[in-house]
């Protein structure tokens, strides 16, 4: 695997390696466990840094935004493997759940990040048993890949019951609250049809769930939270205009200078 930066099988088992330092912007667009065979990664999300090291395994759920830091930690290069969980995977091995043995008091949780316990047996033989075919270049099939999201999903249930929800928040009884989500995810990106899907809804059920908790329609709300961040990020003196405007998730910024002044009766300026 020395010749190679990154190796993806099918965006489900991706392995790094890198013999430099390297930072990237990861917005995740599916829950996902990363692995750290050597090195070590900076996670930083929400202003809150997480250092994992080699042996260490994360949860990183969908639909978040975080900064990570690679990093080659005393000779050894940077090396890891993530695994992601498709959403069509998720619905097909939910429906293979006995009912009776989902824990019904699990709640979705509402950090985007948790480091698993580590020296677990499980966790080690799920990445492990996988690097071989990195090495050898060897992309495994698709029944192997399937097998070891399985593998990993049976690592997360018997973490914590909490993770049922986290997982399968598809799922009526676990549909994630428009407005928290919204408050996590207001810099994104994203479509209508994108949010509804990852609230756990149709673009129909969405529009008439965020009806009940806001006057304003969802482009207007995240319109104005990104203008409320900003306002706060530039008064502080934590960002410069420009810095704020895009990190805020605004694309132009002559756009957001007009629509600031319009909210605030003044041009944004530091």
């Amino acid at each position: 695997m020395e010749k190679l930066d990154v190796f993806d099988c099918s965006n489900v088992l991706i392995a790094s390696y890198f013999t430099d330092d390297r930072g990237c912007a990861h917005e995740n667009r599916e829950h996902t466990l990363i692995y750290l065979c050597s090195g070590e990664l900076e996670i930083e999300e929400r202003g809150k840094k997480t250092v994992l090291h080699p042996g260490d395994c994360a949860f990183m759920r969908r639909d978040n935004r975080m900064w990570l830091q690679k990093h080659v930690k005393d000779g050894e290069p940077y090396r890891s493997i993530t695994l992601k969980f498709s959403r069509t995977f998720l619905r097909e091995f939910y429906q293979t759940l006995n009912r009776q043995e989902i824990p019904a008091d699990s709640k979705r949780e509402k950090v985007s990040l948790r480091v698993l316990p580590n020296n677990r047996p499980d966790i080690r033989s799920l990445f492990e048993s996988v690097v071989p075919y990195f090495d050898a270049g060897d992309k495994p099939s698709e029944d192997i890949l399937k097998l070891k999201m399985i593998e990993g999903v049976y690592v997360l249930l018997n973490t914590d019951i909490n993770l049922y929800a986290s997982l399968f928040d598809f799922v009526e009884p676990w549909k994630i609250d428009i407005l928290d989500y919204l408050n996590e995810n207001y810099m994104c990106d994203l479509s209508m049809e994108e949010i509804a899907s990852y609230t756990g809804r149709s673009l129909a059920t969405f529009k008439r769930d965020f009806a009940k908790v806001s006057d304003l329609t969802p482009q207007k709300w995240i319109i104005k939270r990104r203008l409320e961040v900003a306002h706060n990020l530039i008064k502080s003196g934590k960002k410069k205009v420009t810095e704020a405007c895009f990190d805020v998730g605004f694309k132009n910024l002559s756009h957001f200078s007009k629509i600031y002044k319009e909210a605030y009766g003044v041009a944004p300026s530091w």
